[in-house]
């Protein structure tokens, strides 16, 4: 069983649609007594950094996903602003992120010859081996949509890389913490490949 978090700032009904369809069982977790029995986690998020970390405090759900992540040690996938969320921070807000991840967001340097933010299919390029990433072929792609990007300190936490003006951490892993900048969600077979990989950790 997958459990997709709801904290009002991400694309719930497609990511259950897609686990829907390679047939996974999935469940909605929205406040504290469903997330306290979670034991694999979805984090998706879209919009801004400061609002999506208030929501998470608000809901009282900050320590029980911390007490998840580093205690439990439960697998949970970041996805999108959710990634951002598991580094330390981002140049868009002034909040604290969880820390999960030694990283940071920050936000691509704009350019005559790219456009922010950064839309449409991308290649990933493997940086090292992972559960997440499982039998990927040579060439896979993912959606993206974002204007900011992390960038990780230690090269060991990234398992895949893309370009775009620069090499930014596309997904990012340490222990059971998973990231995606992408979504997979809407990545066709890639994005299916993917969310088997997770389901079956």
């Amino acid at each position: 069983m997958i459990s997709v978090l709801d904290y009002g700032m991400g694309n719930i009904g497609s990511i259950l649609n897609m686990l829907k369809w390679i047939g996974v069982e999935s469940e909605v977790c929205d406040d504290l007594p469903s997330l306290e029995n979670v034991q694999k986690l979805v984090l998706p998020g879209v919009g801004a950094f400061d609002h999506a970390m208030s929501r998470i405090r608000e809901l009282g759900m900050f320590d029980m996903l911390n007490q998840k992540a580093l205690v439990e040690e439960i697998p949970i996938l970041g996805i999108c602003l959710g990634m951002q969320l598991m580094t330390r921070g981002s140049e868009e807000g002034e909040m604290e992120g969880f820390g999960w991840i030694p990283a940071e967001a920050q936000r691509f340097t704009e350019s005559s010859s790219l456009k922010i933010p950064h839309m449409g299919w991308n290649v990933v390029n493997s940086n090292k081996e992972s559960e997440l990433t499982l039998g990927f072929e040579a060439e896979t792609r993912f959606y993206f949509v974002h204007s900011y990007a992390v960038f990780s300190d230690n090269p060991n936490t990234c398992i895949l890389e893309t370009s775009y003006g620069v090499d930014f951490d596309s997904a990012i892993q340490k222990g059971q913490i998973f990231g995606v900048q992408f979504h997979p969600e809407k990545s066709h077979r890639f994005g299916a490949k993917l969310f088997r990989n997770f389901a079956n950790l």
